[in-house]
């Protein structure tokens, strides 16, 4: 959903003469767009995906272990051509082992320590038959090209090198995603440690 802009603007309701004087008013606007056009995600699999158990001794003690890439397939349709970005949360936010704050934590362990991370990239986009590049954006009016989907920043399409967001009605594309395990001296190894990375990607109307 489009987020509602709540600009506050002063009034002032005297002669210019008073103008030295605090104003007595002040006016709310509320604005937003109902557009006429919804969109759903979805993820193959119901966006499960289950790396079963791993034995320790298989894992790194002194640095992290990289799990092999898997992917989901993924899809986004709209009733009509609409503009529109993905918006990732991560729902296991702070709990991330990387330097790099695009990844997705993994958990903490029983000893509250970090248990890894995930990366998460989109790949082979396309969109209403047209090869589509992803571009990212912390800001409404730039953007730059970035296959990461990250939490700090919006994911948009275009299908070519301009940099803008173009509207799309039907997209598909692979959601690729590497886990990584915390080196192993840094976890509670004595009972089983459960990892779990959660997102949420949202559809945000541009």
């Amino acid at each position: 959903m489009k987020a509602i802009q709540i600009p506050l603007a002063a009034c002032v309701g005297l002669a210019c003469a008073l103008q030295a004087q605090a104003a007595s008013t002040v006016d709310l606007s509320v604005s937003g767009v109902i557009t006429p056009s919804a969109c759903t995600p979805s993820l193959s699999n119901g966006g499960v995906y289950d790396l079963g158990k791993l034995a320790a001794k298989d894992l790194n003690s002194d640095q992290p272990t990289r799990l092999p890439a898997s992917s989901l397939h993924f899809a986004i349709n709209c009733e009509a051509m609409t503009l529109l970005a993905l918006e990732p949360k991560d729902n296991r936010l702070g709990s991330s082992y990387s330097e790099y704050s695009s990844t997705f934590g993994l958990g903490l362990a029983g000893n509250s320590a970090k248990i890894g991370f995930l990366q998460i990239t989109l790949e082979s986009v396309v969109a209403d038959d047209v090869d589509m590049n992803p571009i990212g954006s912390t800001g409404p009016d730039t953007w730059a090209p970035s296959a990461v989907l990250s939490h700090h920043f919006l994911t948009a399409f275009t299908p070519d090198r301009t940099h803008v967001p173009a509207a799309i009605q039907h997209l598909t594309g692979d959601l690729q995603f590497i886990p990584y395990l915390a080196p192993t001296n840094t976890l509670p190894l004595t009972e089983e440690v459960h990892f779990e990375a959660s997102a949420t990607l949202s559809i945000k109307y541009l």
